[in-house]
This record gives structure tokens, C-alpha cells and sequence, in this order.
């Protein structure tokens, strides 16, 4: 097809278009008018959700126009997979380009050689890079069709993911040619960022498509977070029961990221970790074994998934509240691109927010200041009993006809509704009284008749309003959440622009003078909660272990190990019977998730075992507290084969423990788990300096007729012989690793 020119366009030569660049018989809903407006040469502007096809919209027409579309994007780690999808698209791999500082000197010149012939229709480039004196007065002697700015909402600071450079790009486009089109395209954008977006790139005129933000195929739930070990075990569950289906877990810190994948590489799940403290080329390695299907979930920071163009991705888990709303529809938007099922689920605490509130305590003020807002709506959304997807696009500044959208937990399990009429009047009478220039928070203090230092200097402890809300008996929670409510009814609105004052709405107005029923529910309250966990080793439910049961498998032990010949220890260690006595393990799959016990041990002796405890859950009608049990990991995740590796390489214990943060006592007690589980460690480097050969055999003969694993009983045997208690766990760890494997 030849080369479109600014002339109009017929429908029919588009789609012809279409079939022929990208196989595809039709459109999705308006890139046909995004792309005719572009071809027109008219500043475009798209806010188009993630899934809807934006890519689209400028790689067509690059490819229909005369000269090459220079297209910018704030990743340069995604730019080599974005290229690499157009050229799949043509038997010409000089297509499309990208040109950053990761090319060589050669690499650049073969590029701009591209681009000089006119073969190349597409240039992805960084922001830094237009910024260059020699590119863009290279750039000024090609010929371009338009310039496409890709994640438009990094231009403004109320966007969620604010890049300084982006505010430079309307500049470096006048130098090059002032009168080149501009396509902006972003996913997310309230009207305050859409705004911004507009003003800082100089769009003139635009035309502007924003599709809309519900994705009907999304499911949004909020669960309260709990312990560390709780919080583990309900994420490995979920994802066993959703087996072999891709997703994506996003955590606040790198740390944290690397425990989740390691726990579900334990639980037989293909997981890596992802984030910025990894070499470049195994983040890139790591991201396309994700897109290749080789492994099903990536535990990533925020780092991850800006441009990703995966579509059968079933579910994005939220570790941790994100920084905004923007981020948050931004990363759940990567689920069910395909329009099939995707769940997504947040796990909120109020430590969370406390951590976010935190990290901006270095900020300049007005960055604290409007970090404040963004996280308080975040909370809000959290907290809220009203129906998800009615939040999020009211706050992208679109309504949701229907009260319940059958697509999130607040729909599906609703609360009770509360007539709020009176409730309602008192609060749109403390704004009127405010003047309308105050934030919710000062409201609902003015309301409660709080006396804050600003209030008296306001004296605004003399309105009639002040206290007014008492009468009603209703905490903070309560006037939070009906304000909010009164937002999606329309009587109140936040000016974005002020920092979030409340103002009153002409439907407010109307029901002042004659008020109406309005029925709303009250928002969710979450406990504080600390993720430190106080459970003992190896108890990842959270029960309590149950005593006859564990006096009956420490019997059973005794005598499976007399038929051995060998201590009871051996068999099992008896944080492993505890562990069996919480968690009622009736399988040999089940009890192979019971802490120090591996799949051969399980195999060896285990039999026994769950035939003792699965009539013991019958005789007694036992309710187990789960038919899940989750694998576990060592306390400081992938210590253990760092362990391994240099204990072979006859490290000195000490040494190895400072490395991973440990204390000796520490690194101790995760090689006896080691060895419990079925893996040799050769001490005997560290424990010919300690003791001679006599006395190793000494203690040798004291666990070989020992009944149990107790230190403190042969610390006190051995309290004479002047022996630490650190040198008779490494014996006893000797001892597992000659017996018990």
C-alpha cells in the first residue's frame, strides 16, 4: 500500500491497511477515528485502559505515512521488546528501531543509516535522548510524520509515575519541527493529569478519545493483611488453586520480592523475582521467561510491567498498597488483557500506609503534600464498602450507571445500608460554613468538634456547625466514609486543583433546601496488624498444637525408630511432630509440607505417620484448621543453598552467618533444618578444632541413645567437659547428617 499523505482517508483503505500490517479484519472500539486523526495530521490525544489496542494507534499510521514516527518512551529496558513486536509483524527488521545509550557507537550509526534511507517507520527513543544537541539536529534533517508520546501521564506531577524529562519534550519538538503532529497516549489519567498532559505538550486543538476505564472482565477484592506466615500461606493457596496460570505480584521492596519466590519455589510454583537491584540482562532474562510462559508468576516491585504486552495474564496480587489509584488500575490492568477472567487482589494494612507515608518524609513539601492526597485516596478505596469499580472510575472522572457490578467483593458480600439524610444536611452545613476551603479531614474535625490548634486559629470552634456531628455519636470512620459516598452521589466534589477542598455541587445545593433519602454503608475497619511473626518455627497456619495428638506421634516415633535402630530424632524432628499436630497432614504430599520433612523423608517413614493421624482426625472429628498446608521456607529466604555452597568450601561458620545477617545461633538452627530434611553438611573442618576424636564419639554415644533432640538436656551433660553449647548442635547437626540420611 502506498504511503498515506494528509489527505482523507476511506474507511475502506484502513481496514485494507489493517489486514495487511497487522492481520487483524477490524478495528477496536475507536482506533479507526484515533488513527483517521492522526493520518489527518491533527494533535491526538488517547486515554485508552490497558488491553484497549493504544499501541496500535500510532504503529498503523507510522507504518501508512511518509517518513519515520518517532515514538517516546520512558523505559528503555521495554524498547528492544517493543521493536521486536513490530518487526514480527514485517519480513524487514530495519521496520522499527530503537535508539538509546545502551547501543554501541556501531549500533547507532547502523540505525540512523536506517533512517536516512527511509526504510525505518518507527523510532522508539528515551526522552534523554531528544534532549541531545547531535540527535536533534540529526532529526531535523529526516523526515518525520508525528511525533507519539507513549505514558503521556509521566509529564504531569499528579500522574503517578512523574518523569522531570518528559516536561522538556515540548521544546526539543519545536527545535526539530514545530509543526509535527503529536499523538499522546496514556492509561491512566484523572482529569487534573488529562489537563496537564495538554497544557505541557503544547497540544493544539486536539482531538481527544478516552474510552472507557471499566474493565468488566476484572475482579477487585481487598484482603486485611495478617501475620507474615498467614499472608504467605493465603497467596501460595490462591495460586495452587489457579495452577498453571500466569500472574503477577507486585511488593513495595526488593527484599520482599525475593522471600515470595523463593516461598513459591518451595510450594512447586514457577516463580522468579523481579526488580531494579538485579543486573540488567537477568531482569531482561527474568521478564522473558515470563512472556515465554517458562515461568508462571514474577514477584516484582514497580519496576516491572510498564509496556508489557501479555495478554492472558489471570491475576495481579498487590503485596502491599501501591503509591495511587493510578498505579494501582495501571498494574491490575495487566490482568485479562484478552477480555477473559482476571482477579485482582490487594492485601491492606494500616502499616503499609504507614511505610508509604514514611518514604516521603525527604521530600519537598508540595511532593509530601500531593503524595498525601494520592495515598489517602488509595486508603480510602481500601476501606471502602461501596462497590469497586464505582470508585475507581469515578475517580478517573467517569460514572457507573448500576450500584452493584457483580465484579468485587464489596458487590458480592454487601453491608448493611444506613439512611444518612440528617447525617448528610450536618456535613454539607459545615462546608457552606467553612466556605468551602477546607479538606475532608478538617471537616470531619469541625463536625466531631475537635479542637485543633488550626481550628482556633481559624476560630472556627464559634460556627454553629462545630461538634454538630456528636449528636449522631459516629467516629472518624463513619463521616470519612459518608463524605466520600456523598462524592458518588454527586453533593460534594474535591478540587483536585485546591489540594482536595470540598466543595458543594449544584445537586448539594438542592438537597440544603429540601433534603432526600440517602442510603449508604460503612466502611470496612481494619485492624493495625504487625507482619512479624509470633507463630513458632514451622507452624504456617497459625493453629495451636494439638498435645494428645503429639504425645501419640512422639509414641509412634519411639517405636518406628526402635524398629530402625536408631534415635528418635532421627525419624523426625519434634518441631516436625508439633508442626504434624497443627496442621493434621492425612497424605504423604501434605506432610511433605511440614517443616523438616522432605519428600524422602516423607517416603522413608512417613507412612505410618498419616495413617496415625488420618484415624485420629476420624476418631475424634476433627475440623482441620485447612486442607491447604504451605510449604515453608528457611526464616532468611535462599539462605540455604548459600549455606550449603560454603559449608563445602569449609567457610568459617562465623563468617558465613555475617554475610546473611545471621547470628550464629541463627545460622545454627536453619542447618538443622537442612540436615533434617534430608541434605549432608561436613562439619568436621569446623569441629576438629573443638574436639578430639574421643570426645566426638563421646557425644556420639549420647545421641545415639538419646530419646529426643534436646540441646539444653546435653548441654548439661556435658556441662563438665567444658564443651559449648554452639560445638553440640554442630555435633548433633554431624550426627543427622551420618544417621538420619
Amino acid at each position: 500500500m502506498a504511503a498515506a499523505t494528509a489527505t482523507s482517508i476511506s474507511k475502506k483503505e484502513l481496514k485494507a491497511a489493517l489486514q495487511q500490517y497487522f492481520g487483524f479484519e477490524k478495528f477496536k472500539g475507536e482506533q479507526e477515528k484515533i488513527i483517521t486523526s492522526i493520518l489527518s495530521r491533527k494533535d491526538t490525544f488517547v486515554i485508552m485502559p490497558t488491553g484497549g489496542g493504544k499501541s496500535l494507534c500510532y504503529q498503523l499510521p507510522a507504518l501508512m505515512s511518509e517518513g519515520v514516527a518517532i515514538v517516546v518512551s520512558p523505559l528503555i529496558a521495554l524498547m528492544k521488546n517493543q521493536v521486536d513486536l513490530v518487526r514480527g509483524y514485517s519480513d524487514k527488521d530495519n521496520i522499527a528501531h530503537f535508539l538509546n545509550s545502551t547501543l554501541s557507537k556501531t549500533q547507532q550509526k547502523k540505525v540512523k543509516s536506517d533512517l536516512l534511507s527511509g526504510d525505518t517507520k518507527l523510532l522508539y527513543v528515551a526522552p534523554e535522548t531528544l534532549t541531545k544537541e547531535e540527535n536533534i539536529s540529526f532529526f531535523s534533517d529526516i523526515n518525520i510524520s508525528f511525533i507519539a508520546v507513549d505514558e503521556a501521564h509521566c509529564i504531569s506531577e499528579w500522574g503517578h509515575d512523574f518523569r522531570p524529562e518528559y516536561r522538556k519534550l515540548r521544546d526539543m519538538i519545536d527545535q526539530i519541527n514545530d509543526s509535527l503532529p503529536i499523538i499522546a497516549l496514556t492509561a491512566t489519567a484523572t482529569p487534573k493529569v488529562q489537563d496537564d498532559i495538554v497544557k505541557n505538550l503544547g497540544l493544539r486543538e486536539p482531538n481527544v478519545f478516552v474510552a472507557s476505564f471499566n474493565r468488566p472482565n476484572l475482579y477487585y477484592e481487598i484482603r486485611a493483611k495478617g501475620t507474615k506466615s498467614q499472608n504467605l500461606k493465603d497467596i501460595v493457596k490462591f495460586i495452587t488453586q489457579n495452577k498453571g496460570k500466569s500472574g503477577i505480584i507486585y511488593t513495595l521492596n526488593r527484599k520482599t520480592t525475593e522471600e515470595l519466590a523463593d516461598t513459591l519455589q518451595a510450594n512447586n510454583i514457577s516463580a522468579v523475582a523481579y526488580h531494579a537491584g538485579l543486573e540488567t540482562s537477568l531482569r531482561a532474562k527474568r521478564q522473558d521467561q515470563f512472556l515465554m510462559e517458562e515461568v508462571d508468576v514474577i514477584v516484582a516491585t514497580i519496576a516491572f510491567g510498564m509496556g508489557i504486552d501479555k495478554p492472558d495474564v489471570r491475576f495481579v496480587i498487590h503485596y502491599n498498597i501501591p503509591k495511587s489509584l493510578e498505579n494501582y488500575y495501571q498494574e491490575t490492568g495487566r490482568a485479562g488483557r484478552d477480555g477473559l477472567e482476571g482477579k485482582c487482589i490487594l492485601y491492606y494494612s494500616l502499616k503499609d500506609v504507614q511505610k508509604l507515608e514514611h518514604l516521603m518524609r525527604d521530600k519537598p513539601l508540595s511532593e509530601r503534600e500531593m503524595g498525601a492526597q494520592l495515598i489517602a485516596e488509595t486508603v480510602a478505596y481500601a476501606e471502602s464498602s461501596v462497590c469497586r469499580r464505582k470508585l475507581l472510575l469515578h475517580y478517573f472522572g467517569e460514572e457507573l450507571k448500576q450500584d452493584n457490578c457483580g465484579q468485587c467483593d464489596n458487590c458480592l458480600n454487601p453491608k448493611e445500608k444506613l439512611e444518612v439524610k440528617d447525617s448528610s444536611k450536618i456535613v454539607l452545613d459545615a462546608i457552606n460554613q467553612l466556605d468551602e476551603r477546607f479538606n475532608i479531614n478538617y471537616v470531619v474535625d469541625v463536625i466531631l468538634g475537635k479542637n485543633s490548634p488550626q481550628i482556633k486559629t481559624f476560630r472556627h470552634e464559634k460556627l454553629s456547625s462545630f461538634g454538630s456531628g456528636k449528636i449522631m455519636k459516629m467516629e472518624d470512620n463513619f463521616w470519612h466514609s459518608l463524605i466520600r459516598q456523598m462524592m458518588l452521589e454527586g453533593l460534594v466534589r474535591k478540587d483536585i486543583e485546591e489540594y482536595g477542598l470540598l466543595k458543594i455541587t449544584a445537586k448539594g445545593r438542592k438537597f440544603l433546601k429540601k433534603p432526600f433519602s440517602i442510603m449508604v454503608s460503612l466502611n470496612h475497619e481494619f485492624q493495625e496488624t504487625d507482619e512479624t511473626d509470633d507463630e513458632p518455627q514451622g507452624n504456617t497456619n497459625g493453629g495451636t498444637t494439638d498435645p494428645q495428638l503429639f504425645e501419640m506421634l512422639k509414641a509412634l516415633r519411639k517405636q518406628v525408630a526402635k524398629e530402625k535402630g536408631m534415635p528418635p530424632f532421627v525419624i523426625f524432628l519434634e518441631n516436625s511432630l508439633k508442626d504434624m499436630a497443627t496442621n493434621y497432614p492425612t497424605t504423604l504430599e501434605q506432610l511433605e509440607k511440614i517443616q523438616g520433612v522432605s519428600k524422602g523423608k516423607a517416603m522413608k517413614y512417613g507412612r505410618k505417620f498419616v495413617k496415625l493421624i488420618e484415624q485420629y482426625v476420624e476418631d475424634n472429628d476433627i475440623e482441620k484448621p485447612d486442607d491447604f498446608v504451605m510449604k515453608s521456607v528457611l526464616n532468611k529466604s535462599g539462605n540455604k543453598v548459600y549455606i550449603i555452597l560454603n559449608i563445602d568450601k569449609k567457610i568459617p561458620l562465623e563468617t558465613i552467618a555475617k554475610n546473611k545477617g545471621l547470628s550464629l545461633q541463627e545460622l545454627l538452627t536453619e542447618m538443622d533444618t537442612i540436615v533434617a530434611s534430608g541434605t549432608k553438611l561436613n562439619l568436621d573442618y569446623c569441629l576438629e578444632q573443638e574436639l578430639d576424636e574421643e570426645e566426638q564419639e563421646d557425644i556420639f554415644d549420647y545421641f545415639r541413645n538419646s530419646d529426643d533432640d534436646n540441646i539444653e538436656e546435653a548441654y548439661e551433660e556435658f556441662h563438665d567437659s567444658d564443651i559449648s553449647f554452639e560445638t553440640l548442635q554442630m555435633m548433633r547437626i554431624k550426627f543427622m547428617s551420618e544417621y538420619a540420611n
